[in-house]
């Protein structure tokens, strides 16, 4: 599977989710059932390489930003929420997060951000074909740290400096 393939699976399960994550992964997990165990390990390694490269401090501050507020646990759920908009949001948010502001028409906080189920697609899609729990996908460890300058995220008026679109979209 390639990077086209990828993101093309990722855009046609999220329209015809309309938009929520978890319907969205529930898509996914059929159509990657309906491919071969390895075509599934691929989908998994774009995935994860993808979650790795968003393991920055600037999107973190985006996500604080639209979440009001984003743990750790949160921020990984967003990464994973980020990938499944497509490859046109994700790629726009990592150049500039405050992109985020003006790439996403519509933003639910109760079930936008989310994307917990989506990082596990290709795993039980590959359980689903084989039977088995998917092998070890020969990937680097992702970064320790989040790359780039750490933000603080308890400073409102640093927030909104540096995110001034997504502060004035999303925070009253």
């Amino acid at each position: 599977m390639d990077e086209t393939e990828f993101w093309e699976l990722v855009d046609a399960a999220r329209e015809d989710a309309e938009g929520d994550p978890e319907e969205q992964a529930d898509l996914l997990v059929e159509r990657l059932a309906r491919l071969d165990p390895e075509a599934v390990l691929d989908f998994a390694r774009h995935f994860e390489s993808r979650y790795h490269r968003a393991y920055r401090w600037d999107l973190w501050g985006a996500a604080w930003v639209l979440l009001d507020g984003a743990s750790d646990d949160a921020f990984d759920f967003f990464r994973c929420w980020l990938i499944g908009q497509g490859r046109e949001v994700y790629e726009g948010a990592l150049h500039d997060p405050d992109a985020l502001a003006d790439l996403l028409k519509d933003f639910d906080e109760e079930i936008d951000g989310d994307g917990e189920e989506l990082g596990y697609a290709a795993d039980e899609a590959y359980e689903q074909l084989t039977g088995t729990v998917a092998p070890d996908l020969n990937l680097p460890s992702g970064p320790a740290e989040p790359e780039g300058t750490p933000v603080d995220f308890e400073n409102d008026s640093l927030l909104a400096e540096r995110y001034p679109r997504l502060w004035d979209r999303f925070r009253p």
